[in-house]
């Protein structure tokens, strides 16, 4: 979510409720300032959420880094 820095400190309890749901960016003159996030979230959790459903539950690295390994051999 995106707030002007005037509506932020005008509505400060509103957005701090806000946060636990979401991210929230505070702009001035059109330009990002500040990001307000909720601290009780981990990244790696909110990664972890970007992601479901993009990488395969399957996913090996070990598998991947032969892949990888076995496309540049074959390059040589």
């Amino acid at each position: 979510m995106q707030v002007t820095a005037t509506e932020f400190k005008l509505n400060l309890g509103k957005y701090l409720e806000l946060v636990l749901a979401e991210d929230i960016w505070i702009t001035k003159n059109g330009k990002t300032v500040a990001k307000l996030i909720n601290p009780n979230i981990s990244a790696v959790d909110a990664i972890s959420g970007v992601l479901a459903g993009k990488v395969p539950a399957d996913l090996d690295r070990h598998a991947l880094r032969e892949e990888r390994l076995s496309k540049y051999a074959l390059d040589d």
